[in-house]
């Protein structure tokens, strides 16, 4: 009996730890393929993470540029101004004197203009009615009266 109860108690540990055994593989195992894949995960999140952080500094990078540039045309355009309003601020009444807002040219055909109307327009008054281009009254308007208006 002694080598039947041996037998059975190592069958019986024999047993019992295959099914731990499998028990904890199972949940090892579950948790070994969640860490997997939780790894993985993280792998490519610092990845994209990594990949951000570049496309920011890019970005900043550029826009430093433009903004640099915005700022020396701003600074040309300032100095443009002053030295606008520096011009304008110098110029007397006697220099837009000098600089007539109409060309010699025009100002001579104005003159002329304003002399032909102060000039009085003689007006000929008609003593006999208009003719038509055939040199002679015909029409509506001649003297004469037609047929068909005497009959009524």
């Amino acid at each position: 009996m002694t080598v039947s109860m041996a037998m059975i108690t190592a069958l019986t540990f024999f047993i019992v730890g295959c099914i731990v055994g499998f028990i904890a593989n199972h949940f090892f195992s579950n948790s070994t393929q969640k860490y997997r894949k939780l790894a993985e995960k993280v792998k490519t999140n610092e990845a994209s993470l990594a990949s951000y952080k570049s496309d920011v500094a890019n970005h900043l990078e550029n826009s430093t540029a433009l903004l640099n540039q915005m700022n020396n045309t701003c600074q040309i355009a300032m100095k443009q101004m002053e030295e606008s309003t520096q011009l304008l601020q110098r110029a007397s009444t006697n220099e837009t004197q000098d600089m007539p807002f109409f060309s010699q040219e025009t100002q001579e055909q104005l003159m002329k203009a304003s002399h032909l109307k102060s000039q009085k327009r003689s007006y000929e008054t008609a003593s006999e009615p208009a003719l038509d281009y055939s040199g002679s009254a015909s029409g509506l308007f001649s003297d004469q009266k037609s047929k068909a208006s005497n009959a009524d």
